[in-house]
């Protein structure tokens, strides 16, 4: 049985109207659609997919999107999912960001984001718990997770020095206790739904034809890979220089994709680093509302950097000033395209090798330590993100209580009652707007 090229796009369509909660609640969403309901993909191969996505640089649901459709319908089955999946968070980011720029000063906006910020603290910390609990299964690895939160919190050692000592941690400990490197058996209950709803694409399932590694196919894919990349960035010097905006965008956000590692929470702090510090394309403050937004619209949580650059192009108007929004629009564009292309190309690329692995603990191994370090650095993440939510105006000024205690209501109702997403950004966006109005 093979699932309909129709059915599929119709899926993938959908889920980028729907995907809302950031990495985790993608994945989250994905599980429960194509391994429970649709039985599309197995267990198994579901995570071992998942686990090739997260030892990618750049955001692990868009990839796992690409991988299943790829796997499914060839290259052009992952080109339309992967690309389905991020269009209309595109749309939606650019008018948002218009919106921002045009009435973001006024005080019930202002108040909205004021609830919003601690609610998404609160949330990149329950993706790290979430994480941990589905992935860590040893105190071995609990004791990665708190070695990388150090290394990357103490010593500011860069992630893919973090990774790449992790997975050297995971090829050691699988040869040595390969018991806490494997992947963790099925229980008798998960066992016993397994034989009696087998998917799709089980754990026996012979891997097709186009996704066998081919020398041929690859070297075609990379030589079409590295032209789509190397004309439009070559297009953009040419005629606009390379010191301006958009060339600048199209390489910092090339290194972005290539250099982090971990997701897009992972992703965060280096487009952090080099938009707010670096360039000065955004302030602080417009980054974290960023996040707010991304976190509150449908797609993957990176489209951030369709933010980011939609407010540089705008605020500079490399257009002209009467082209604004356009200039902006256009920036978004680019920085989209520049850090997903690559996404693409990985799994177009590397999924032959991939569906080569299965049940092979030398490939497992290492993915489980590195994903055993992510955790660390999210936690990483969410202490980044509360100290400029709690401390607006640094250290030295007052702590905002009115903060924290959003943040410490979003985080009971995620963890203890269990609340979505969606309801958790909207109650906090309200009780901004209560504060505002008392205020």
């Amino acid at each position: 049985m093979k699932i309909p090229l129709k059915e599929a796009l119709w899926f993938w369509a959908k889920l980028g109207f729907i995907s809302f909660g950031g990495p985790a609640g993608q994945i989250a969403v994905l599980h429960q659609e194509l391994v429970e309901k649709r039985r599309w993909i197995s267990e198994r191969r579901f995570l071992h997919a998942l686990n090739y996505c997260m030892l990618l640089p750049g955001p692990e649901a868009q990839q796992l999107v690409t991988y299943i459709g790829w796997l499914m319908h060839r290259s052009l089955g992952g080109i339309l999912a992967g690309t389905l999946f991020i269009l209309p968070s595109l749309a939606i980011l650019i008018g948002l960001g218009w919106v921002y720029l045009t009435f973001g000063q006024t005080p019930w906006i202002a108040s909205l984001f004021f609830g919003i910020k601690p609610a998404v603290t609160a949330i990149v910390l329950f993706a790290a718990i979430k994480i941990g609990k589905r992935a860590i299964t040893h105190r071995a690895l609990w004791l990665i997770a708190l070695s990388s939160f150090v290394a990357i919190f103490v010593f500011n050692i860069p992630f893919p020095i973090i990774v790449l000592c992790a997975a050297l941690i995971g090829i050691w400990g699988g040869k040595t206790y390969p018991a806490i490197f494997s992947p963790k058996p099925l229980g008798a209950h998960e066992a016993v739904n397994a034989m009696e709803s087998s998917a799709i694409i089980d754990d026996h399932t012979p891997t097709p034809e186009h996704a066998r590694f081919s020398t041929s196919s690859t070297l075609r894919k990379g030589l079409i890979g590295g032209l789509l990349w190397a004309l439009p960035i070559t297009a953009l010097i040419l005629f606009l220089g390379w010191k301006t905006l958009y060339p600048q965008l199209a390489w910092f956000f090339t290194k972005a994709a290539l250099l982090t590692f971990g997701g897009a929470y992972a992703v965060l702090p280096y487009v952090y680093q080099g938009a707010v510090d670096q360039f000065g394309w955004v302030t602080a403050s417009q980054m974290i509302d960023g996040l707010a937004l991304g976190e509150a619209t449908p797609g993957p949580l990176i489209m951030v950097v369709a933010f980011v650059a939609y407010i540089a192009g705008h605020v500079q108007s490399t257009l002209g000033p009467d082209m604004a929004f356009w200039s902006g629009a256009i920036a978004a564009c680019i920085a989209t395209w520049f850090t997903f292309l690559p996404s693409f190309l990985f799994i177009l690329i590397g999924g032959p090798l991939i569906e080569s692995t299965h049940g092979k603990l030398g490939f497992t191994a290492p993915l489980t330590a590195i994903t055993a370090a992510i955790v660390g650095v999210i936690v990483n993440l969410g202490i980044f993100f509360a100290y400029h939510v709690f401390f607006p105006d640094g250290l030295d000024a007052a702590i905002s209580w009115a903060s924290v205690a959003i943040c410490v209501a979003a985080g009971i109702a995620l963890l203890r009652f269990q609340q979505g997403i969606m309801t958790v950004l909207a109650c906090s966006a309200i009780a901004g707007l209560l504060i505002g109005w008392v205020s």
